[in-house]
C-alpha cells in the first residue's frame, strides 16, 4: 500500500494506460478480478478536450467501480493542458496523470507524450500551469529520457517534485527503445533512490515473479503493468497473491472462456457498433494468446465481417474445446517472447485513422 497524496493505492498495482486497449470497459473488468489498487486512462488529448471534440468523451469517461482513477492528459500547451486537467477534475477523477512518455510519432510530432523529455523549461511551465488549476493529486509517467544519450530521468524528477507534482512512474526505456531490448531496471532504481515522492515502476511484467522482483530490487512503491494484462487479465490478481501468500491462483480454461466471452459482450453492448467489431478483434486477438488452437481461433475472428460472425467462431472454439473435455485444465498464460513489442505503436494509427491516439 502507498499514497498519492491522500489518495490510497492499495495493493500497490497499478494498471497501465495503454492506447487503444485500456478503456473503462478493460479497466472494470480488470478491476472487477482484484488485486488492483489503481487504473490509468488511456491519454486522452488535450486539443481535442479543450475543443469540444466529442470523440475524447469515450477515452475519459469511468465508472465508480473503478476508482480510484486517473485519467491521462497528453499536450504541449501550457494552458490547454491546465484547462484539460481542470475538467478531469470537474469529471469526478481522482488524479490527473500528464503523459510525457508516449513514444508514438503522432503524439510526438505535437510535442506531447516523449517529446517533452526534450524540453524541460517547457515542462517546467506545463508542471506549474496545471498544479495550479486543480487541488486533486497530479502525477507524471515518463521514460528514462529520449535516447541513450540523453537519460534525465532524475532531472525530470527533481523538476517534478518542485512543481508539486505528486507521484511519478517511470519506464525503464528511452524513447528510441520504444518496447525493443529489456527495460532498464537500474534508472527505476535510482530515480526511487532520490525521490521524495512516490514512484511506481514500468516495464518488462509479465508474471508475479517479475513483479516481486521489481519491488525487492527496485524498491518502488508500487509496479505498474500494462502489456502483460492484455493478454492475461488475471495477472494484477495473481501479483497481489504472490506478494500476501508466495502463490498465484491459475486460471482454468473455463474461467478464461467465461471472461471472454462477458467481457467482448459488454465492449459490443458499450462502443458504437462502427468500432465495436475491430475492438473486439483486437481484444480478442490478445485474450486467445495461449489457448489451445489459438491461432485458428484467431483467423476466424480476423475474418468475421460481423460481430455475429466473431462471436459465432468463439463459441464454436470453446464448444469444441469443452467436447474434447479440455476447458477444466490450467490457463498457461503466453511465454514473454509471445507478448510481442509495443501493441499499438503501429495499431493506433491505423485505429484512429490518422488522429493522434487518445
Amino acid at each position: 500500500m502507498f499514497k498519492i497524496k491522500d489518495v490510497i493505492v492499495d495493493p500497490p498495482f497499478v494498471l497501465a494506460p495503454v492506447a487503444g486497449h485500456t478503456d473503462s470497459v478493460f479497466r472494470r473488468a480488470v478491476k472487477g478480478l482484484g488485486g488492483c489498487g489503481l487504473v490509468v486512462s488511456e491519454l486522452a488529448s488535450t486539443e481535442g478536450m479543450t475543443r469540444g471534440q466529442g470523440r475524447t468523451d469515450h477515452i475519459t469517461r469511468f465508472g465508480e467501480e473503478e476508482r480510484p482513477v486517473a485519467i491521462q492528459i497528453f499536450g504541449a500547451d501550457p494552458a490547454r493542458m491546465a484547462e484539460s486537467a481542470a475538467m478531469v477534475e470537474a469529471m469526478g477523477a481522482d488524479i490527473v496523470d500528464i503523459n510525457c512518455g508516449c513514444p508514438v510519432k503522432k503524439v510526438v510530432r505535437q510535442g506531447g507524450g516523449s517529446r517533452l523529455l526534450r524540453d524541460l523549461p517547457l515542462l517546467e511551465r506545463i508542471f506549474r500551469a496545471v498544479r495550479d488549476d486543480i487541488r486533486i493529486p497530479l502525477t507524471v509517467k515518463i521514460r528514462s529520457g529520449w535516447d541513450h544519450d540523453s537519460i534525465n530521468a532524475l532531472e525530470v524528477l527533481r523538476l517534478a517534485e518542485d512543481c508539486g507534482v505528486d507521484a511519478l512512474a517511470i519506464h525503464g526505456r528511452t524513447r528510441s527503445d520504444f518496447f525493443s531490448g529489456r527495460a532498464d531496471w537500474g534508472v527505476i532504481a535510482e530515480v526511487k533512490a532520490r525521490a521524495r515522492i512516490p514512484v511506481m515502476g514500468n516495464g518488462d511484467v509479465f508474471t508475479p515473479g517479475d513483479a516481486a522482483r521489481m519491488l525487492r530490487e527496485t524498491g518502488v512503491d508500487g509496479v505498474m503493468i500494462g502489456r502483460g494484462v492484455l493478454s492475461n487479465p488475471w495477472l494484477i490478481r495473481q501479483c497481489r497473491d504472490h506478494m500476501t501468500s508466495g502463490e498465484a491462483k491459475t486460471v482454468s480454461l473455463r474461467e478464461r472462456m467465461e471472461f471472454m466471452s462477458a467481457f467482448l459482450g459488454r465492449v459490443c453492448a458499450e462502443v458504437p457498433p462502427p468500432v465495436a467489431l475491430g475492438r473486439i478483434k483486437k481484444a480478442g486477438g490478445y485474450l486467445s494468446k495461449g489457448l489451445p488452437g489459438g491461432s485458428r481461433l484467431r483467423g476466424e475472428m480476423h475474418a468475421a465481417r460481423t460481430t455475429a460472425e466473431f462471436f459465432a467462431a468463439l463459441e464454436g472454439h470453446f464448444a469444441a474445446l469443452e467436447a474434447a473435455g479440455g476447458l477444466d485444465q490450467p490457463f498457461t498464460p503466453p511465454a514473454p517472447a509471445e507478448q510481442g513489442g509495443h501493441p499499438d505503436a503501429d495499431e493506433v494509427e491505423d485505429d484512429h485513422r490518422g488522429r493522434p491516439p487518445e
